[in-house]
Protein backbone atom coordinates (compact mmCIF):
# COMPACT_ATOMS: atom_id res chain seq x y z
CA UNK A 1 0.00 0.00 0.00
CA UNK A 2 3.35 2.15 0.31
CA UNK A 3 2.83 3.20 -3.50
CA UNK A 4 0.20 5.15 -3.05
CA UNK A 5 1.14 7.69 -1.01
CA UNK A 6 4.37 8.05 -2.80
CA UNK A 7 4.94 11.46 -4.08
CA UNK A 8 8.40 12.45 -5.16
CA UNK A 9 7.88 15.69 -4.15
CA UNK A 10 5.55 18.24 -2.44
CA UNK A 11 2.30 19.83 -4.41
CA UNK A 12 0.32 22.33 -3.26
CA UNK A 13 -2.97 21.66 -1.53
CA UNK A 14 -4.53 24.97 -0.88
CA UNK A 15 -3.28 27.87 -3.30
CA UNK A 16 -3.38 31.35 -1.80
CA UNK A 17 -3.64 33.88 -4.69
CA UNK A 18 -3.93 37.54 -4.17
CA UNK A 19 -6.08 36.73 -0.88
CA UNK A 20 -8.43 33.96 -2.03
CA UNK A 21 -8.10 30.52 -1.23
CA UNK A 22 -8.72 27.59 -3.99
CA UNK A 23 -8.26 24.28 -3.45
CA UNK A 24 -5.72 22.34 -6.17
CA UNK A 25 -7.39 19.08 -8.08
CA UNK A 26 -4.38 17.61 -8.51
CA UNK A 27 -3.93 17.55 -4.70
CA UNK A 28 -7.55 16.17 -4.11
CA UNK A 29 -6.65 13.73 -6.27
CA UNK A 30 -3.92 12.33 -5.05
CA UNK A 31 -5.56 12.28 -1.48
CA UNK A 32 -8.65 10.09 -3.13
CA UNK A 33 -6.32 7.36 -3.65
CA UNK A 34 -4.95 7.38 0.03
CA UNK A 35 -6.83 4.46 2.09
CA UNK A 36 -4.68 3.59 4.35
CA UNK A 37 -5.70 5.81 7.43
CA UNK A 38 -3.40 9.30 7.48
CA UNK A 39 -1.53 11.15 10.36
CA UNK A 40 -1.04 14.79 9.53
CA UNK A 41 1.05 16.98 10.81
CA UNK A 42 1.13 20.94 9.81
CA UNK A 43 3.49 23.57 11.12
CA UNK A 44 3.26 27.03 10.94
CA UNK A 45 5.21 29.69 12.08
CA UNK A 46 6.36 33.31 11.10
CA UNK A 47 7.84 33.45 7.46
CA UNK A 48 11.65 32.80 7.50
CA UNK A 49 11.84 30.86 10.69
CA UNK A 50 13.14 27.79 9.16
CA UNK A 51 9.68 25.77 8.74
CA UNK A 52 10.01 23.97 5.72
CA UNK A 53 13.85 22.82 7.02
CA UNK A 54 11.73 20.52 9.48
CA UNK A 55 9.20 19.08 7.04
CA UNK A 56 11.56 18.42 4.64
CA UNK A 57 13.48 16.34 7.59
CA UNK A 58 10.20 14.58 8.66
CA UNK A 59 9.79 13.34 4.69
CA UNK A 60 13.01 12.19 4.95
CA UNK A 61 14.49 14.46 2.18
CA UNK A 62 16.61 17.57 2.29
CA UNK A 63 14.93 19.28 -0.53
CA UNK A 64 11.04 19.00 -0.88
CA UNK A 65 9.02 22.29 0.65
CA UNK A 66 10.83 25.72 -0.56
CA UNK A 67 13.31 27.10 1.80
CA UNK A 68 13.74 30.83 0.20
CA UNK A 69 16.65 31.97 1.65
CA UNK A 70 15.79 35.87 1.17
CA UNK A 71 13.64 38.08 3.70
CA UNK A 72 10.34 37.17 1.17
CA UNK A 73 7.62 34.66 1.91
CA UNK A 74 8.47 31.53 -0.88
CA UNK A 75 5.69 29.21 0.25
CA UNK A 76 2.34 30.44 -0.87
CA UNK A 77 -0.93 28.52 0.67
CA UNK A 78 -1.06 25.09 2.05
CA UNK A 79 1.76 22.90 0.44
CA UNK A 80 1.18 18.80 0.96
CA UNK A 81 3.93 15.55 0.93
CA UNK A 82 2.43 12.42 1.07
CA UNK A 83 5.05 9.56 2.32
CA UNK A 84 4.59 6.60 3.83
CA UNK A 85 4.86 6.31 7.27
CA UNK A 86 8.30 5.04 8.59
CA UNK A 87 7.14 3.71 11.97
CA UNK A 88 3.76 3.17 11.22
CA UNK A 89 3.31 0.18 8.59
CA UNK A 90 0.23 0.71 6.30
CA UNK A 91 -0.10 4.46 7.51
CA UNK A 92 0.26 7.72 5.57
CA UNK A 93 2.19 10.81 6.94
CA UNK A 94 0.57 13.46 5.53
CA UNK A 95 2.56 16.74 5.77
CA UNK A 96 1.48 20.55 5.84
CA UNK A 97 3.76 23.33 5.02
CA UNK A 98 1.92 26.52 5.18
CA UNK A 99 3.05 30.19 4.13
CA UNK A 100 4.93 32.57 6.60
CA UNK A 101 2.53 34.38 9.11
CA UNK A 102 3.30 38.70 8.88
CA UNK A 103 4.91 38.60 5.22
CA UNK A 104 4.82 42.49 4.78
CA UNK A 105 3.96 42.11 1.04
CA UNK A 106 0.59 40.44 1.96
CA UNK A 107 -0.65 43.48 4.52
CA UNK A 108 -3.93 40.94 4.93
CA UNK A 109 -3.87 39.61 8.99
CA UNK A 110 -7.53 37.98 8.22
CA UNK A 111 -5.92 35.73 5.13
CA UNK A 112 -2.92 34.78 8.02
CA UNK A 113 -5.87 33.64 10.39
CA UNK A 114 -7.55 31.51 7.98
CA UNK A 115 -3.98 29.74 6.99
CA UNK A 116 -3.40 29.31 10.94
CA UNK A 117 -7.07 28.00 11.61
CA UNK A 118 -7.41 25.67 8.63
CA UNK A 119 -3.65 23.50 9.52
CA UNK A 120 -5.15 23.32 13.02
CA UNK A 121 -8.27 21.67 11.49
CA UNK A 122 -6.95 19.53 8.85
CA UNK A 123 -3.90 18.45 11.39
CA UNK A 124 -3.51 15.73 14.23
CA UNK A 125 -0.25 17.51 15.23
CA UNK A 126 -0.09 21.29 15.20
CA UNK A 127 3.14 22.40 14.72
CA UNK A 128 3.90 26.44 15.86
CA UNK A 129 7.81 27.63 14.72
CA UNK A 130 9.22 30.54 16.09
CA UNK A 131 12.85 32.21 16.68
CA UNK A 132 14.17 32.80 19.97
CA UNK A 133 12.60 32.62 23.31
CA UNK A 134 9.03 32.20 24.52
CA UNK A 135 8.89 35.91 25.88
CA UNK A 136 6.00 37.96 25.29
CA UNK A 137 6.91 39.35 21.88
CA UNK A 138 6.69 35.51 20.62
CA UNK A 139 2.78 35.49 22.82
CA UNK A 140 1.63 38.43 20.68
CA UNK A 141 3.39 37.11 17.70
CA UNK A 142 0.68 34.01 18.12
CA UNK A 143 -2.33 35.98 18.55
CA UNK A 144 -3.87 34.27 16.09
CA UNK A 145 -4.59 31.53 18.55
CA UNK A 146 -6.72 33.98 20.39
CA UNK A 147 -8.66 34.46 16.97
CA UNK A 148 -9.36 31.02 17.13
CA UNK A 149 -13.42 31.04 18.25
CA UNK A 150 -14.04 33.87 15.88
CA UNK A 151 -12.62 31.70 12.94
CA UNK A 152 -14.21 28.19 13.96
CA UNK A 153 -17.31 26.59 15.04
CA UNK A 154 -17.62 23.74 16.62
CA UNK A 155 -21.40 23.17 15.79
CA UNK A 156 -23.39 24.63 13.42
CA UNK A 157 -26.01 26.37 15.30
CA UNK A 158 -25.41 25.99 19.01
CA UNK A 159 -28.22 27.17 21.55
CA UNK A 160 -28.50 30.96 21.40
CA UNK A 161 -28.05 30.77 25.52
CA UNK A 162 -25.12 28.28 24.35
CA UNK A 163 -21.65 29.42 24.22
CA UNK A 164 -19.24 27.54 22.93
CA UNK A 165 -15.99 26.77 25.21
CA UNK A 166 -12.53 25.81 25.36
CA UNK A 167 -14.47 21.68 25.75
CA UNK A 168 -15.67 21.66 22.14
CA UNK A 169 -12.55 22.77 20.70
CA UNK A 170 -10.46 19.83 22.96
CA UNK A 171 -12.27 17.23 21.14
CA UNK A 172 -11.19 17.74 18.16
CA UNK A 173 -8.07 20.32 18.22
CA UNK A 174 -4.48 18.15 17.36
CA UNK A 175 -1.93 18.06 20.20
CA UNK A 176 0.31 21.15 20.21
CA UNK A 177 4.04 21.38 19.60
CA UNK A 178 6.31 24.48 20.06
CA UNK A 179 9.52 24.48 18.36
CA UNK A 180 12.06 27.21 19.12
CA UNK A 181 14.65 27.94 16.14
CA UNK A 182 18.07 29.50 17.62
CA UNK A 183 17.26 29.10 21.37
CA UNK A 184 20.31 30.66 23.49
CA UNK A 185 19.49 30.32 27.14
CA UNK A 186 20.14 27.99 29.48
CA UNK A 187 16.98 26.31 30.61
CA UNK A 188 16.96 26.79 34.03
CA UNK A 189 14.51 28.03 36.96
CA UNK A 190 15.34 29.28 40.13
CA UNK A 191 19.00 28.34 39.40
CA UNK A 192 17.29 24.25 38.45
CA UNK A 193 17.82 22.55 35.36
CA UNK A 194 14.54 22.05 33.38
CA UNK A 195 13.40 20.41 30.28
CA UNK A 196 11.79 22.38 27.16
CA UNK A 197 8.41 20.83 28.57
CA UNK A 198 8.83 22.51 31.38
CA UNK A 199 9.71 25.64 29.95
CA UNK A 200 7.41 26.02 27.55
CA UNK A 201 4.47 25.58 30.97
CA UNK A 202 6.66 28.02 33.09
CA UNK A 203 5.94 30.24 29.98
CA UNK A 204 2.04 29.79 30.17
CA UNK A 205 1.73 30.66 33.92
CA UNK A 206 -1.12 32.99 34.25
CA UNK A 207 -0.51 36.45 36.16
CA UNK A 208 -3.46 37.52 38.74
CA UNK A 209 -5.12 40.26 38.27
CA UNK A 210 -8.25 42.34 36.76
CA UNK A 211 -6.25 45.04 34.85
CA UNK A 212 -6.18 44.71 31.01
CA UNK A 213 -2.91 44.59 31.06
CA UNK A 214 -2.89 41.28 32.74
CA UNK A 215 -6.01 40.34 30.54
CA UNK A 216 -3.20 41.18 27.52
CA UNK A 217 -0.72 38.83 29.08
CA UNK A 218 -2.96 36.15 30.21
CA UNK A 219 -5.54 35.38 27.13
CA UNK A 220 -3.19 33.98 24.44
CA UNK A 221 -1.78 31.36 27.39
CA UNK A 222 -4.96 30.63 28.34
CA UNK A 223 -5.95 29.84 24.45
CA UNK A 224 -3.29 27.45 24.39
CA UNK A 225 -3.54 25.90 27.65
CA UNK A 226 -7.41 24.88 27.19
CA UNK A 227 -7.82 24.73 23.18
CA UNK A 228 -4.63 22.17 23.08
CA UNK A 229 -4.73 18.70 25.12
CA UNK A 230 -1.76 17.87 24.58
CA UNK A 231 1.73 20.21 24.35
CA UNK A 232 4.82 19.95 23.52
CA UNK A 233 8.62 21.62 23.59
CA UNK A 234 11.86 21.71 21.84
CA UNK A 235 14.29 23.67 21.21
CA UNK A 236 16.90 24.14 18.65
CA UNK A 237 20.27 25.41 18.66
CA UNK A 238 21.44 27.86 15.13
CA UNK A 239 22.31 25.39 12.86
CA UNK A 240 25.45 26.91 11.30
CA UNK A 241 27.07 30.04 10.85
CA UNK A 242 24.61 32.79 9.56
CA UNK A 243 26.03 32.91 6.19
CA UNK A 244 25.98 29.61 5.60
CA UNK A 245 22.44 29.13 5.88
CA UNK A 246 21.41 30.16 2.41
CA UNK A 247 23.07 26.61 2.02
CA UNK A 248 21.29 24.73 4.57
CA UNK A 249 19.57 22.32 2.59
CA UNK A 250 23.02 21.71 0.65
CA UNK A 251 25.11 21.11 3.60
CA UNK A 252 25.46 17.12 5.26
CA UNK A 253 25.13 16.73 9.00
CA UNK A 254 28.75 16.54 9.37
CA UNK A 255 28.58 20.55 8.37
CA UNK A 256 25.88 21.06 10.91
CA UNK A 257 26.41 21.97 14.79
CA UNK A 258 25.75 18.72 16.20
CA UNK A 259 23.58 19.96 19.13
CA UNK A 260 21.23 21.14 16.35
CA UNK A 261 21.61 17.87 14.23
CA UNK A 262 20.54 15.88 17.23
CA UNK A 263 17.68 18.19 18.51
CA UNK A 264 16.21 17.55 14.96
CA UNK A 265 16.57 13.82 15.21
CA UNK A 266 14.16 14.08 19.02
CA UNK A 267 12.34 16.22 17.26
CA UNK A 268 11.50 13.82 14.07
CA UNK A 269 11.17 10.62 16.32
CA UNK A 270 8.71 12.23 18.97
CA UNK A 271 6.37 13.28 15.65
CA UNK A 272 6.69 10.09 14.57
CA UNK A 273 6.08 7.72 16.78
CA UNK A 274 3.28 10.29 19.38
CA UNK A 275 1.81 11.52 16.34
CA UNK A 276 -1.54 10.30 16.23
CA UNK A 277 -4.14 9.00 13.15
CA UNK A 278 -6.34 12.12 12.50
CA UNK A 279 -9.41 11.29 13.94
CA UNK A 280 -12.89 13.37 13.95
CA UNK A 281 -15.49 12.99 17.02
CA UNK A 282 -16.80 9.57 17.03
CA UNK A 283 -13.22 8.03 17.05
CA UNK A 284 -13.84 8.56 12.85
CA UNK A 285 -10.21 7.83 11.65
CA UNK A 286 -9.62 10.04 8.65
CA UNK A 287 -8.01 8.80 5.64
CA UNK A 288 -7.01 10.01 2.18
CA UNK A 289 -11.03 10.32 0.82
CA UNK A 290 -12.04 11.72 3.95
CA UNK A 291 -9.19 14.43 4.07
CA UNK A 292 -10.10 15.28 0.81
CA UNK A 293 -13.32 15.86 2.23
CA UNK A 294 -12.26 17.78 5.12
CA UNK A 295 -10.12 20.47 2.79
CA UNK A 296 -12.81 21.02 0.44
CA UNK A 297 -15.65 21.66 3.13
CA UNK A 298 -13.38 24.06 5.00
CA UNK A 299 -12.05 26.29 2.24
CA UNK A 300 -15.89 26.15 0.61
CA UNK A 301 -17.02 27.59 3.94
CA UNK A 302 -14.19 30.36 3.97
CA UNK A 303 -14.83 31.25 0.04
CA UNK A 304 -18.23 31.29 1.12
CA UNK A 305 -17.92 34.06 3.80
CA UNK A 306 -18.75 31.27 6.75
CA UNK A 307 -17.05 30.17 9.39
CA UNK A 308 -15.92 26.81 8.42
CA UNK A 309 -17.58 24.33 10.98
CA UNK A 310 -16.75 20.78 12.41
CA UNK A 311 -20.14 19.66 12.67
CA UNK A 312 -20.55 20.85 8.89
CA UNK A 313 -17.68 18.67 7.50
CA UNK A 314 -18.74 15.91 9.41
CA UNK A 315 -21.98 15.45 7.97
CA UNK A 316 -21.02 16.43 4.74
CA UNK A 317 -18.36 13.11 5.58
CA UNK A 318 -20.84 11.64 6.31
CA UNK A 319 -23.16 12.21 3.13
CA UNK A 320 -20.72 10.89 1.17
CA UNK A 321 -19.72 7.84 3.47
CA UNK A 322 -23.25 6.77 3.93
CA UNK A 323 -23.71 6.95 0.28
CA UNK A 324 -20.79 4.85 -0.32
CA UNK A 325 -21.73 2.50 2.57
CA UNK A 326 -25.17 2.10 1.03
CA UNK A 327 -23.54 1.32 -2.39
CA UNK A 328 -20.91 -1.28 -1.38
CA UNK A 329 -23.54 -2.83 1.06
CA UNK A 330 -25.76 -3.16 -2.20
CA UNK A 331 -22.83 -4.71 -4.12
CA UNK A 332 -21.69 -7.37 -1.63
CA UNK A 333 -25.81 -8.09 -1.58
CA UNK A 334 -25.59 -8.63 -5.35
CA UNK A 335 -22.00 -10.37 -5.27
CA UNK A 336 -23.33 -13.11 -2.23
CA UNK A 337 -26.50 -13.88 -4.36
CA UNK A 338 -25.06 -14.20 -7.77
CA UNK A 339 -23.06 -16.66 -6.17
CA UNK A 340 -25.24 -18.49 -4.02
CA UNK A 341 -28.47 -18.27 -5.89
CA UNK A 342 -28.97 -20.84 -8.34
CA UNK A 343 -32.57 -19.73 -9.75
CA UNK A 344 -35.01 -21.30 -9.66
CA UNK A 345 -35.18 -22.57 -6.24
CA UNK A 346 -37.08 -25.57 -4.85
CA UNK A 347 -39.02 -24.06 -2.60
CA UNK A 348 -39.10 -20.07 -1.27
CA UNK A 349 -37.75 -21.03 2.02
CA UNK A 350 -34.44 -21.53 0.48
CA UNK A 351 -34.27 -18.09 -1.50
CA UNK A 352 -35.47 -16.30 1.72
CA UNK A 353 -32.65 -18.39 3.94
CA UNK A 354 -30.49 -17.28 1.04
CA UNK A 355 -31.69 -13.16 1.23
CA UNK A 356 -31.33 -13.44 4.68
CA UNK A 357 -27.79 -14.56 4.73
CA UNK A 358 -26.54 -12.15 2.73
CA UNK A 359 -28.82 -9.44 3.76
CA UNK A 360 -27.42 -9.59 7.21
CA UNK A 361 -23.60 -9.57 5.42
CA UNK A 362 -24.59 -6.20 3.90
CA UNK A 363 -26.19 -4.66 6.64
CA UNK A 364 -22.93 -4.74 8.92
CA UNK A 365 -20.77 -3.78 6.12
CA UNK A 366 -22.84 -0.65 6.00
CA UNK A 367 -22.94 -0.23 10.26
CA UNK A 368 -19.33 -0.51 9.96
CA UNK A 369 -18.78 1.59 7.38
CA UNK A 370 -21.54 4.46 7.90
CA UNK A 371 -21.28 7.27 10.72
CA UNK A 372 -23.63 10.18 11.75
CA UNK A 373 -26.84 8.60 10.15
CA UNK A 374 -29.00 11.10 10.92
CA UNK A 375 -32.66 9.98 11.58
CA UNK A 376 -31.32 6.34 9.87
CA UNK A 377 -31.84 7.72 6.30
CA UNK A 378 -29.21 5.91 4.76
CA UNK A 379 -30.06 2.69 6.54
CA UNK A 380 -33.54 2.90 6.12
CA UNK A 381 -32.62 3.75 1.97
CA UNK A 382 -30.45 0.57 2.50
CA UNK A 383 -33.32 -1.50 3.42
CA UNK A 384 -35.45 -0.31 1.02
CA UNK A 385 -33.41 -1.03 -1.35
CA UNK A 386 -32.33 -4.56 0.15
CA UNK A 387 -36.28 -5.51 -0.25
CA UNK A 388 -36.81 -4.41 -3.51
CA UNK A 389 -33.89 -6.57 -4.26
CA UNK A 390 -35.49 -9.33 -2.48
CA UNK A 391 -38.69 -8.87 -4.25
CA UNK A 392 -36.72 -8.72 -7.63
CA UNK A 393 -35.06 -12.49 -6.51
CA UNK A 394 -38.83 -13.99 -5.95
CA UNK A 395 -40.05 -12.51 -9.15
CA UNK A 396 -37.01 -14.07 -10.93
CA UNK A 397 -37.46 -17.34 -9.34
CA UNK A 398 -40.94 -17.51 -10.52
CA UNK A 399 -39.91 -16.59 -13.68
CA UNK A 400 -37.56 -19.30 -14.12
CA UNK A 401 -39.51 -21.93 -12.52
CA UNK A 402 -42.36 -21.01 -15.03
CA UNK A 403 -39.98 -21.30 -17.81
CA UNK A 404 -38.59 -24.19 -16.95
CA UNK A 405 -41.76 -25.91 -15.96
CA UNK A 406 -43.60 -24.57 -19.26
CA UNK A 407 -40.59 -26.26 -21.29
CA UNK A 408 -40.47 -29.68 -19.07
CA UNK A 409 -44.92 -29.54 -19.72
CA UNK A 410 -44.19 -28.99 -23.65
CA UNK A 411 -41.49 -31.36 -23.65
CA UNK A 412 -43.52 -34.45 -21.78
CA UNK A 413 -47.32 -33.23 -23.36
CA UNK A 414 -46.47 -33.27 -26.82
CA UNK A 415 -46.60 -36.53 -28.01
CA UNK A 416 -49.54 -36.80 -25.98
CA UNK A 417 -51.10 -33.59 -27.94
CA UNK A 418 -50.15 -35.12 -31.42
CA UNK A 419 -51.87 -38.41 -30.48
CA UNK A 420 -55.12 -36.52 -29.45
CA UNK A 421 -54.84 -34.92 -32.80
CA UNK A 422 -54.94 -37.50 -34.65
CA UNK A 423 -57.11 -39.00 -33.44
CA UNK A 424 -56.25 -41.87 -31.16
CA UNK A 425 -58.56 -41.86 -28.60
CA UNK A 426 -62.09 -40.80 -30.15
CA UNK A 427 -62.41 -44.78 -30.13
CA UNK A 428 -64.53 -46.48 -27.60
CA UNK A 429 -62.61 -47.01 -24.36
CA UNK A 430 -60.37 -44.06 -25.49
CA UNK A 431 -61.04 -41.80 -22.05
CA UNK A 432 -59.43 -44.74 -19.99
CA UNK A 433 -56.61 -44.80 -22.29
CA UNK A 434 -56.29 -40.88 -22.38
CA UNK A 435 -57.00 -40.58 -18.63
CA UNK A 436 -53.88 -43.59 -17.78
CA UNK A 437 -51.59 -41.63 -20.47
CA UNK A 438 -52.07 -38.46 -18.55
CA UNK A 439 -51.28 -39.95 -15.28
CA UNK A 440 -48.20 -41.56 -16.38
CA UNK A 441 -46.82 -38.29 -17.94
CA UNK A 442 -47.80 -36.22 -14.78
CA UNK A 443 -45.73 -38.42 -12.80
CA UNK A 444 -43.30 -38.33 -14.97
CA UNK A 445 -43.43 -34.06 -14.67
CA UNK A 446 -43.47 -34.31 -10.97
CA UNK A 447 -40.24 -36.08 -10.96
CA UNK A 448 -38.28 -33.98 -13.11
CA UNK A 449 -35.62 -31.88 -10.30
CA UNK A 450 -35.33 -28.51 -10.16
CA UNK A 451 -38.92 -27.33 -11.73
CA UNK A 452 -39.45 -24.79 -8.62
CA UNK A 453 -42.07 -23.06 -6.62
CA UNK A 454 -44.01 -22.75 -9.68
CA UNK A 455 -44.85 -26.90 -10.24
CA UNK A 456 -48.07 -27.16 -9.21
CA UNK A 457 -49.42 -24.14 -10.63
CA UNK A 458 -47.82 -23.81 -13.85
CA UNK A 459 -48.91 -28.12 -14.14
CA UNK A 460 -52.89 -26.81 -13.24
CA UNK A 461 -53.13 -24.69 -15.65
CA UNK A 462 -51.85 -26.50 -18.39
CA UNK A 463 -54.59 -29.23 -17.07
CA UNK A 464 -57.19 -26.45 -16.96
CA UNK A 465 -55.85 -25.52 -20.52
CA UNK A 466 -56.59 -29.38 -21.98
CA UNK A 467 -60.22 -29.30 -19.99
CA UNK A 468 -61.98 -29.10 -23.28
CA UNK A 469 -59.90 -31.91 -25.26
CA UNK A 470 -60.80 -34.47 -22.08
CA UNK A 471 -64.30 -33.28 -22.22
CA UNK A 472 -64.96 -34.05 -25.85
CA UNK A 473 -62.76 -37.41 -25.66
CA UNK A 474 -65.39 -38.39 -22.60
CA UNK A 475 -68.50 -37.55 -24.28
CA UNK A 476 -67.38 -39.24 -27.33
CA UNK A 477 -66.36 -42.86 -25.94
CA UNK A 478 -68.71 -44.62 -26.77
CA UNK A 479 -68.57 -47.54 -24.37
CA UNK A 480 -69.30 -44.99 -21.16
CA UNK A 481 -73.33 -44.76 -19.99
CA UNK A 482 -74.10 -41.24 -19.17
CA UNK A 483 -74.14 -41.94 -15.52
CA UNK A 484 -70.64 -42.91 -15.62
CA UNK A 485 -69.77 -39.85 -17.68
CA UNK A 486 -71.58 -37.75 -15.18
CA UNK A 487 -69.45 -39.26 -12.41
CA UNK A 488 -65.94 -38.60 -14.41
CA UNK A 489 -66.68 -35.16 -14.56
CA UNK A 490 -67.90 -34.53 -11.10
CA UNK A 491 -64.53 -36.71 -10.31
CA UNK A 492 -62.61 -34.16 -12.52
CA UNK A 493 -64.49 -31.04 -11.00
CA UNK A 494 -63.45 -32.68 -7.28
CA UNK A 495 -60.07 -32.62 -8.33
CA UNK A 496 -59.53 -29.51 -9.82
CA UNK A 497 -61.27 -27.85 -6.22
CA UNK A 498 -58.51 -29.91 -4.28
CA UNK A 499 -56.05 -28.56 -6.53
CA UNK A 500 -56.94 -25.03 -6.43
CA UNK A 501 -57.00 -25.51 -2.42
CA UNK A 502 -53.86 -26.86 -2.28
CA UNK A 503 -52.22 -24.25 -4.19
CA UNK A 504 -54.01 -21.56 -2.63
CA UNK A 505 -52.86 -22.83 0.70
CA UNK A 506 -49.23 -22.94 -0.57
CA UNK A 507 -49.79 -19.28 -1.52
CA UNK A 508 -50.84 -18.26 2.26
CA UNK A 509 -47.85 -20.05 3.06
CA UNK A 510 -45.62 -17.97 1.05
CA UNK A 511 -47.19 -14.97 1.85
CA UNK A 512 -46.69 -16.04 5.44
CA UNK A 513 -42.92 -16.36 4.87
CA UNK A 514 -42.84 -13.27 3.00
CA UNK A 515 -44.00 -11.56 5.89
CA UNK A 516 -41.71 -13.16 8.41
CA UNK A 517 -39.00 -12.88 6.63
CA UNK A 518 -39.67 -8.42 6.58
CA UNK A 519 -39.77 -9.00 10.32
CA UNK A 520 -37.06 -10.91 10.46
CA UNK A 521 -34.98 -8.06 8.02
CA UNK A 522 -36.43 -5.49 10.64
CA UNK A 523 -35.02 -7.22 13.49
CA UNK A 524 -31.87 -7.58 11.58
CA UNK A 525 -31.22 -3.94 11.42
CA UNK A 526 -32.61 -3.07 14.43
CA UNK A 527 -30.42 -5.28 16.38
CA UNK A 528 -27.02 -4.03 14.34
CA UNK A 529 -27.97 -0.56 14.65
CA UNK A 530 -28.32 -0.96 18.46
CA UNK A 531 -25.11 -2.48 19.14
CA UNK A 532 -23.26 0.29 16.73
CA UNK A 533 -25.47 2.94 18.58
CA UNK A 534 -23.88 1.23 22.07
CA UNK A 535 -20.74 1.44 20.51
CA UNK A 536 -21.34 5.24 19.47
CA UNK A 537 -22.52 5.76 22.55
CA UNK A 538 -19.44 4.47 24.86
CA UNK A 539 -16.54 5.97 22.17
CA UNK A 540 -19.15 9.58 22.70
CA UNK A 541 -18.96 8.68 26.47
CA UNK A 542 -15.19 8.32 26.33
CA UNK A 543 -14.27 11.44 24.63
CA UNK A 544 -16.74 13.46 27.07
CA UNK A 545 -14.68 12.02 29.93
CA UNK A 546 -11.73 12.55 28.45
CA UNK A 547 -12.63 16.38 27.48
CA UNK A 548 -13.89 16.65 31.33
CA UNK A 549 -10.41 14.78 32.56
CA UNK A 550 -8.51 17.78 30.47
CA UNK A 551 -10.55 20.15 31.70
CA UNK A 552 -10.24 18.90 35.51
CA UNK A 553 -6.79 18.83 35.25
CA UNK A 554 -5.90 22.48 33.88
CA UNK A 555 -8.50 23.92 36.56
CA UNK A 556 -6.17 21.61 39.04
CA UNK A 557 -3.44 23.03 37.67
CA UNK A 558 -4.83 26.75 38.02
CA UNK A 559 -5.58 26.23 41.01
CA UNK A 560 -2.47 25.21 42.20
CA UNK A 561 -0.73 27.96 40.62
CA UNK A 562 -2.81 30.10 42.38
CA UNK A 563 -2.12 28.55 45.64
CA UNK A 564 1.61 28.45 45.11
CA UNK A 565 1.26 32.16 43.96
CA UNK A 566 -0.68 33.25 46.80
CA UNK A 567 1.88 31.03 49.10
CA UNK A 568 4.64 33.08 47.68
CA UNK A 569 2.75 36.23 48.38
CA UNK A 570 2.36 35.47 52.12
CA UNK A 571 5.87 34.31 52.21
CA UNK A 572 7.29 37.02 50.87
CA UNK A 573 4.80 39.38 52.99
CA UNK A 574 6.05 36.85 56.69
CA UNK A 575 9.53 37.68 55.31
CA UNK A 576 9.43 41.21 55.17
CA UNK A 577 7.53 41.78 58.36
CA UNK A 578 10.35 39.43 60.38
CA UNK A 579 12.73 41.65 58.42
CA UNK A 580 11.12 44.84 59.88
CA UNK A 581 10.76 43.06 63.59
CA UNK A 582 14.63 41.60 63.80
CA UNK A 583 15.73 45.06 62.78
CA UNK A 584 17.36 46.93 66.28
CA UNK A 585 15.34 49.86 68.01
CA UNK A 586 16.00 53.36 68.09
CA UNK A 587 16.39 54.38 72.39
CA UNK A 588 14.54 57.68 72.62
CA UNK A 589 16.31 59.15 75.37
CA UNK A 590 14.78 62.36 77.01
CA UNK A 591 17.57 65.09 78.91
Amino acid sequence: MASESHMPGPVCLIENTKGQLRVNPEALKILSAITQPVVVVAIVGLYRTGKSYLMNKLAGQKKGFSMGSTVQSHTKGIWMWCVPHPEKPEHTLVLLDTEGLGDVEKGDNQNDSWIFALAILLSSTFVYNSIGTINQQAMDQLHYVTELTDQIRAKYSPDENEVEDSAEFVSFFPDFVWTLRDFSLDLEADGQPISADEYLEHSLQLKHGTSQKVKNFNLPRLCIRNFFPKKKCFIFDRPTHRKKLAQLEKLHDDELDSEFVQQVAVFCSYIFSSSKIKTLSGGIKVNGPRLETLVLTYVNAISSGDLPCMENAVLALAQIENSAAVQNAIAHYDQQMGQKVQLPTETLQELLDLHRASEREAIEIFIKNSFKDVDHLFQKELAAQLEKKRDDFCKQNREASSDRCSALLQDIFSPLEEEVKEGIYSIPGGYRLFMQKMQDLKKKYLQEPKKGIQAEEILQTYLRSKESVTDAILQTDQTLTEKEKEIEVERVKAESAQAAAKMLEEMQKKNEQMMEQKEKSHQEHVRQLTEKMERDRSQILQEQETTLALKLEEQARLLREGFQNESRRLQNEIETLQRRMSRPRKRCTIS
